[in-house]
């Protein structure tokens, strides 16, 4: 029953990448939540991440895990695609990667833009976390996927094509000086 009264309490939004604000901010998603769940739900909300762990592990939420799995996927994909293109070893023996993770990694390395690539992996991902939504709407799972939407949305809202172009050659330059990577993989 107090699932019902947060979900009802949240408004909607689109996740998309244009400038209009978000209806919440994540802190005041967070402070509403609060007051409705329990330790446990508050704990796994408070570490709810876009990033998920390099190890495999139970967080308490179906839900989170799946979220956590299929992100996983979707970021082996992406370094194994370039590594391959960057003629360098990658790997990732013994990793079991989701079909559909494995070609929006290929669909976004074929882009042209940094930016368009991003954009399409956050599409992605959000089909990702509409897909994986539990059916009854009122469930904490359905809070959690609220909260990762949230999290998403509010990543995108700040990319900015001339910046992101800029960040994009200068580590890409230092790649290739360097003959290192940043560690970091979208």
């Amino acid at each position: 029953m107090k699932q019902y009264y947060l979900m009802s309490q949240l408004p909607s939004f689109v996740v998309s990448d244009d400038r209009t604000a978000l209806p919440i901010t994540e802190a005041d998603f967070t402070e509403l939540c609060s007051r409705f769940l329990d330790k446990n739900d508050q704990k796994i909300l408070q570490e709810l991440s876009l990033e998920p762990p390099r190890e495999e592990s139970k967080t308490g939420s179906k839900l989170v895990d799946e979220w956590y799995k299929q992100e996983r996927s979707l970021r082996i994909a992406l370094a194994q695609i370039r590594a391959l293109n960057m003629k360098k070893k990658f790997d990732a023996t013994g990793v079991s990667l989701s079909p559909d993770a494995v070609q929006a990694a290929r669909t976004a390395a074929g882009m042209e833009s940094p930016l368009a690539a991003e954009q399409y992996l956050n599409q992605y991902r959000v089909s990702v976390i509409e897909n994986i939504t539990p059916l009854d709407g009122f469930a904490t799972d359905a809070v959690f996927a609220y909260g990762i939407k949230l999290k998403l949305a509010t990543r995108m809202k700040k990319f900015n094509a001339e910046t992101g172009m800029a960040s994009y050659h200068a580590i890409y330059d230092r790649i290739l000086k360097d003959g290192t990577s940043t560690g970091e993989t979208k």
